[in-house]
């Protein structure tokens, strides 16, 4: 479990992306340095660019140990700010392992007990299949952008792009894990990094993003991998093979019933 001494319910922000919404902010042109967007715009932006109003991907999850290494193949759809469904497809062992969330709802479905579970907000903080993402990592909600304030403490000049380096702390009595978070943003919405500090503000995890390219019509990065400080060996990566972004998905998509039985 995570160090924390808050009560659960965050989000890695983005990124699986795991690492996305529709808040009404447009996504305009890239901002020059001397014309820094306001940070909390910045944030939502980035996570809207990732997401989007729905998006349907394919993708690929290595978590890698010092003695060892697995993959698991997945799809993944979302909706929204809040609604996101993961299906495990490979290997065999693992398929059709599923995880729903429904607004601040979130269940498990495991196809070998036939049994759907419902977490309760003192697991999402746990890990999700053995991997160094939590289940709120995959739940991916809009806590980044609403539970915290954000400030742009720094800027630089990278790979012919402008770089803000933004520190986000919570608000008083938001229900969050971290003491404090720090993301740095490309001036085109991409994230880069996201890091994530204790209430003493020391460094828990970390997320980063490699292999910035086209996805979906769109300039994202394909991999993210996420590692805990105390323990560099160890890491898991999210590496995205397709990715799309309809304007909607069917009700159905978002259901239990599709969740232990899938129609597609």
């Amino acid at each position: 479990m995570e160090t924390t001494n808050r009560s659960a319910v965050t989000t890695a922000a983005i990124a699986l992306a795991a690492l996305g919404l529709a808040f009404g902010v447009g996504i305009g042109p890239p901002a020059r340095a001397d014309d820094a967007p306001e940070a909390g715009v910045l944030v939502r932006a980035a996570f809207e660019h990732y997401r989007g109003d729905a998006s349907v991907g394919t993708a690929d999850m290595t978590i890698h140990r010092p003695g060892w290494e697995r993959t698991m193949a997945m799809r993944v759809w979302t909706e929204g700010d809040a609604d996101s469904l993961v299906r495990i497809t490979a290997p065999a062992k693992d398929e059709g392992n599923g995880t729903l969330k429904k607004g601040t709802d979130m269940w498990l479905f495991n196809p070998k007990v036939n049994r759907v579970i419902k977490l309760p907000p003192s697991m999402m903080s746990q890990s999700w299949m053995g991997s160094d993402f939590s289940n709120n990592d995959l739940a991916k909600t809009d806590s980044l952008v609403n539970d915290y304030v954000h400030e742009i403490h720094a800027t630089e000049s990278r790979d012919g792009h402008t770089v803000y380096q933004v520190r986000s702390t919570p608000k008083p009595e938001a229900p969050v894990v971290w003491g404090s978070l720090e993301l740095e943003i490309r001036d085109d919405h991409v994230l880069l990094a996201e890091r994530f500090f204790d209430e003493d503000g020391a460094l828990v995890k970390e997320l980063t993003t490699s292999e910035i390219g086209e996805l979906g019509g769109r300039v994202l990065p394909a991999t993210l991998r996420m590692q805990k400080a105390e323990s560099p060996g160890e890491w898991t990566e999210l590496h995205y093979q397709k990715l799309s972004f309809p304007d909607s998905l069917p009700e159905r998509v978002f259901t239990l019933t599709n969740l232990r039985t899938p129609e597609d």
